[in-house]
């Protein structure tokens, strides 16, 4: 349907534009004649054209924006075909917002960037709302909270008219970035800085220059009458105060695209009657009270409007020294910021949170299958058919998975490519998607109220003089002190780690690996460890705690595909190696 309307847009915008260049063509011709001719005629057929031209103007510009926005939800809609099929280069990167960039987790699980798991989520198109939806993806709230962004986005799943629209006001309105956003909610929250004169003063000067012009225009006075009031307006203008209003309007409606592009995305947020009690919150925010964001909003850029005279060339400063203009609107401007300012900021946190959890809805809208999990008070996972959200649903394999209760933990075992780091990212993200309050990719979840940390792929680094093991081991330290803060909350840590402590001998690995599982154990941390060392499952001091599991591949001898995986879990350790044989595959078996 959006296709559509977007192509028959495009149809009509370019008549319009033939029909404007004809008028324009006209007006010309009828303008030429008029100035030559002394007839009536000429006169009246000037004005129709003009009036017609003006008029295909304004009609052409709105049937342009209306063609955008078909355009904008069209893109939207093909974006939902992406994320369904999974094709991550069609789908546009969502990096990481600052402060996120740096968190491990957020980068081992691949929640930013691309391919990413934000990238099936909606689009967010303020930097409030990329925020929050990074905040939620890395919440670990109680089970109230859960509860009521669960609701939330069950109500915007269904809202599907709205999250569209609301995202291409967004995007149609052109949305600053972080930075100039930030700089207006610090202009808007700073304190009073008008010009410190009285208002009489500034009646004053505009008042007697008026009076001067009445005179003079009733002969009553001469022209020289008028200079005492003009000088004043003229050294009100040039001299510090002058040059003080014009600053502060600059810093002002420097940020104008902010209080032009809001408004809209405030009125659309405000208006929508939610059933969700943590929405209809955020609307209340947004539009109850004596300064509604839609209203004041709109009220800035009115002024922004007025202030706009300083642009209009040789017209400003007639009126600036007639009416001393910057110093009437300015005090309005500060009066603005001294009333409205303080709600400005809660303002724009509001609609950010609307906007992560509309994205998240999307997820919901795409994946009416996925659950929402049971937030349970036991510190245990349990999970039913639980995937890889990332994973083309085509080509996915579910697997059981069971992690805790306190006491033991998962220990995954298999060879390359078998599936193991998968399963544990597996965990990660949809352990993430629940405490955002978010369905999961499984049949069934239910886990508590849990911090999550990761060790995958941890690196070296040549400028910090760090080794491969010193990097592991400084990742390891991290994790076991967020289990020892979990303990002493009274929460639940999960860990996920994938062959820790790779970089050092087998025999030392083995020994170290025990202490810091055992460690994490006593703690009362739940959580998984891969590992290719078959052996660390027949550690003594482990043989409790362990619950073995593995994937195992098929050999096929004399095949082109020597080696394939079903990516299924079973209990038990691994049996089988597969090290020698992918040597073999890839040419270096002698």
């Amino acid at each position: 349907m959006f296709e559509a309307e977007s192509a028959a847009a495009s149809h009509r915008s370019r008549l319009l534009a033939r029909f404007r260049i004809t008028t324009f063509i006209g007006l010309l011709a009828a303008g030429l004649w008029a100035e030559k001719s002394a007839g009536a005629l000429p006169v009246v057929l000037t004005s129709i054209a003009a009036v017609v031209f003006i008029t295909l103007v304004v009609v052409h510009g709105r049937v342009r924006r209306r063609g955008r926005r078909f355009a904008l939800l069209a893109g939207l809609n093909r974006d939902g075909l992406h994320r369904l099929s999974r094709q991550w280069n069609e789908l546009a990167e969502r990096p990481a917002p600052p402060g996120v960039a740096g968190v491990r987790e957020a980068h081992e699980l691949s929640l930013f960037g691309r391919p990413a798991l934000a990238q099936l989520l909606g689009p967010t198109v303020t930097s409030h709302g990329r925020q929050a939806l990074a905040a939620l993806l890395s919440a670990s709230d109680d089970e109230p909270a859960i509860r009521g962004r669960q609701d939330a986005v069950r109500d915007l799943a269904g809202r599907n008219d709205f999250r569209d629209r609301f995202a291409a006001d967004g995007t149609l309105e052109d949305i600053p970035g972080p930075d100039a956003v930030r700089l207006f909610l610090e202009w808007a929250g700073s304190d009073s800085i008008g010009v410190r004169m009285p208002v009489w003063v500034t009646l004053l000067g505009p008042a007697m220059l008026a009076a001067a012009l009445g005179v003079v225009v009733a002969g009553l006075a001469p022209t020289s009458v008028m200079g005492i009031p003009l000088l004043m307006t003229i050294g009100l203008t040039f001299a510090l105060p002058g040059r003080t209003a014009r600053h502060e309007l600059a810093r002002a409606f420097g940020h104008e695209a902010e209080f032009r592009a809001f408004p809209l995305l405030f009125q659309r947020a405000g208006a929508e009657s939610f059933a969700s009690p943590l929405l209809q919150q955020i609307a209340r925010e947004l539009r109850t009270g004596p300064f509604a964001a839609t209203e004041q909003m709109r009220s800035l850029a009115r002024l922004a409007h007025l202030a706009g005279l300083r642009s209009s060339g040789m017209l400003y400063l007639p009126v600036q020294l007639a009416t001393l203009w910057d110093f009437h609107v300015l005090r309005r401007v500060d009066r603005w910021r001294m009333d409205v300012g303080p709600h400005v900021r809660d303002w724009f946190e509001a609609l950010g949170r609307l906007e992560a959890l509309s994205a998240i809805a999307t997820l919901a809208h795409d994946h009416p299958d996925w659950p929402f999990p049971d937030i349970g008070t036991e510190a245990r996972i349990e999970a039913t058919a639980v995937g890889h959200p990332m994973i083309d649903p085509q080509h996915r394999v579910d697997n059981d998975v069971n992690v805790g209760p306190p006491g033991t933990f998962l220990l995954v075992t298999g060879s390359n490519m078998s599936g193991k780091s998968t399963l544990l990212r597996a965990i990660g993200l949809n352990l993430r998607l629940a405490m955002a309050g978010a369905p999961v990719c499984a049949a069934a979840m239910t886990l508590p109220r849990a911090t999550l940390r990761t060790s995958f792929h941890v690196e070296d680094s040549l400028t910090d003089g760090v080794s491969l093991f010193m990097a592991q081991l400084r990742r390891v330290k991290a994790i076991v002190d967020a289990a020892r803060d979990a303990a002493d909350n009274g929460t639940v840590l999960v860990y996920l780690m994938d062959e820790m402590l790779a970089g050092t001998n087998t025999a030392e690995r083995r020994i170290a690996a025990t202490r810091v599982i055992r460690h994490l154990v006593e703690l009362g941390a739940i959580g998984a460890v891969t590992t290719h060392d078959l052996a660390l499952a027949g550690v003594a001091e482990l043989q409790e705690a362990a619950i073995p599991v593995h994937f195992r591949e098929t050999v096929h001898p004399g095949r082109e595909q020597a080696l394939s995986f079903d990516y299924r879990l079973r209990e038990g350790v691994a049996t089988s190696t597969n090290a020698l044989r992918l040597m073999e595959i890839v040419g270096l078996g002698d």
